[in-house]
């Protein structure tokens, strides 16, 4: 009988200590405190756990994106037995899907003995979110060859991928499968293909899905009033907003950010002033994201120094402010001094760093030929992802290229792993930049060999590089070639690189019949590179043809004047050169001295020197 108490007793004992054990672990869990929570679970190793106290603690670890917490998390599972559980094997899918790992959650999923829809739709979700969208739709053929039933949540993933790749035909199918699923009338359904249409451009489509909606959400909303922000028609956005409140529905920051998305889209400085004080006087002026929208829409209207005093009475700076606003430094080109300070501020306090921000201060540092600064950022973006994206790739050969360092810029393209139409652009820019004409035409021919179409940019840079290294007749059948086979029209630039190329190698009249004959108005470059041709060759004629017409379009700027007279001086026509001059001091014009941009190549930046 004694016996029979004493195991009751030490059961009933191991009975509330377990459930003490898992109360103060779920208390620290639902308080945010993850390391003391771990703390505790790997001080009691002979409790024997129950399998739902880990679901709290890997949800925590998904939220605050604690890696190495998660990981301990996982072998703790796998000590203790758990490595066949369910949910806890999706739970763990979903952590290294949102810490950017998709290399263990699809070996999480591979190693699976049994897998559920929900196990299907993280792996979807996972490829999706990190940006693997082929990857998101190839496995979601292989769930439906597999037997294995769609959710909305599926459906939801899936559509994402195809809106980040526009994959339109793609989306419709999917849609075919969603019309026959019993999730045609999901309202979160509903919004994702609402939300794919707009995206994809096909706005009567997404408007039309819309108006059909028995039930309208703030998401639905906001997926029409974001489609209209992003194929610039700013005015049916702000209508579709207007008729979103006289329904009674409440805009959240998603909702302020596709409109604000619509105002710098267009420039209407006025209209995201009006938009600000909307939302100081809904209450959202200390959301970051909506903060984010009204920096990034006040520096792409040109008001810089708007977007900075948003920035300034921010009570908490993150990443997002920090980032919108060292782009619209980098994007206005004026600011260098001002986008430096602050990204250092930003290292400094570890706020940590974003492909984006680091794409804008490798634009700056091409700005201002700051190489050293530009080296350290190429390092700390090796740090932060190794297996960088196109963006980060295009940004490292601009900065290479407009700092002078080829054989760095051809490293910098030769280790993207993808390339796009912009990447083989800058380097033939680069080659023509710096005098190698001839590598630039190698690489716009290798080009067109593997199958990429180049762009009116892509010509411009093939047009420069030929000017400026004298292949006239590549330069020609390069022009006539990107009007005739690929259809498309010259701009004044391409003109501009036309008439230089002539005009350099003396062809002044072939250069001068070219301006009359081309579809476009001539503007300033154009007259402006007939007159420097014409004092270098000597034609008195049509310089002053070419003076006459730059008179008349930059009637304030001194050099044309001065480029003039000293024609007139080539020919002796001293009286001519003396008029032309008198015209500057009569007209109250100054000549703009010629500057340099000076830096001490004695003294490094030290961005990487500290730690944190």
């Amino acid at each position: 009988m004694n016996r029979i108490w004493s195991k009751t007793a030490n059961h009933f004992s191991n009975v509330t200590h377990q459930s003490e054990f898992q109360s103060k672990v779920l208390s620290l869990c639902k308080h945010g405190r993850l390391k003391e929570a771990l703390q505790i679970l790997d001080s009691e190793p002979i409790v024997p756990l129950d399998p739902s106290l880990y679901s709290p603690i890997l949800q925590l670890c998904i939220d605050s994106k604690a890696k190495k917490e998660g990981r301990l998390v996982h072998e703790h599972l796998l000590r203790n037995g758990f490595h066949s559980d369910l949910y806890l094997n999706t739970k763990l899918i979903i952590f290294y899907a949102k810490t950017g790992d998709v290399e263990n959650a699809r070996l999480m999923f591979d190693n699976m003995p049994q897998r559920s829809v929900v196990s299907w739709t993280a792996m979807i979700s996972g490829y999706s979110q990190n940006g693997y969208s082929k990857e998101a739709l190839e496995f979601f053929s292989v769930m439906h060859q597999s037997g294995v039933k769609a959710n909305q949540f599926t459906y939801g993933s899936v559509l994402r991928a195809c809106t980040s790749v526009m994959c339109l035909e793609r989306g419709k199918q999917i849609q075919g499968c969603i019309v026959k699923s019993r999730f045609w009338e999901d309202l979160f359904v509903q919004s994702a293909l609402v939300d794919f249409h707009s995206k994809c451009g096909m706005m009567e489509d997404a408007r039309f899905l819309f108006e059909k909606l028995e039930k309208r959400d703030v998401v639905c909303w906001n997926a029409v009033i974001g489609g209209y922000a992003l194929q610039g028609l700013a005015d049916d956005s702000f209508g579709m907003f207007r008729l979103m409140l006289n329904e009674g529905m409440m805009p959240d920051h998603f909702s302020f950010g596709s409109l604000l998305r619509a105002c710098s889209g267009n420039k209407l400085f006025t209209k995201v002033d009006q938009i600000h004080g909307f939302i100081v006087h809904l209450g959202f002026q200390a959301h970051g994201i909506v903060n984010g929208s009204l920096i990034d829409a006040y520096a792409k209207c040109g008001s810089v120094r708007s977007a900075r005093l948003v920035y300034d009475f921010m009570r908490e700076k993150d990443l997002i402010s920090c980032t919108a606003l060292i782009t619209g430094y980098a994007r206005e080109g004026t600011y260098s001094g001002d986008a430096l300070d602050l990204f250092f501020d930003m290292y400094r306090m570890g706020m940590g760093v974003d492909d984006v921000v680091l794409c804008s201060m490798l634009n700056i540092c091409a700005n201002i030929a700051s190489l050293s600064l530009g080296r350290q950022i190429h390092a700390l973006a090796l740090k932060n992802q190794p297996n960088y994206d196109t963006a980060m790739g295009n940004a490292l050969i601009d900065m290479y290229a407009k700092s002078g360092e080829i054989e760095d810029t051809k490293c910098a393209f030769d280790e993207m792993r993808e390339k796009n139409v912009i990447s083989w652009t800058s380097l033939i820019t680069g080659y023509g930049k710096h005098g190698y004409g001839e590598k630039a035409m190698e690489l716009f021919e290798k080009m067109k060999h593997i199958g990429l179409k180049p762009n009116d940019v892509t010509f411009l840079s093939v047009l420069f590089a030929c000017s400026h290294t004298g292949l006239t007749k590549k330069g020609w059948e390069c022009f006539n070639s990107m009007i005739t086979e690929y259809n498309i029209n010259p701009r004044d630039k391409h003109y501009s690189c036309m008439v230089d190329l002539f005009a350099r190698r003396g062809q002044l009249e072939e250069a001068y019949d070219l301006v009359y004959k081309m579809n476009v108005q001539p503007n300033a470059s154009l007259w402006g590179a007939i007159l420097g041709a014409s004092k270098i060759h000597g034609s008195t004629s049509l310089g002053e043809v070419a003076a006459r017409h730059l008179f008349d379009l930059e009637p304030e700027n001194s050099v044309n004047y001065v480029v003039l007279a000293g024609i007139y001086a080539q020919a002796g026509l001293w009286e001519d050169a003396w008029k032309t001059r008198k015209l500057i001091e009569d007209r109250g014009m100054k000549k703009k001295p010629g500057f340099s941009f000076v830096q001490d190549t004695t003294k490094e930046i030290p961005l990487l020197l500290e730690t944190n």
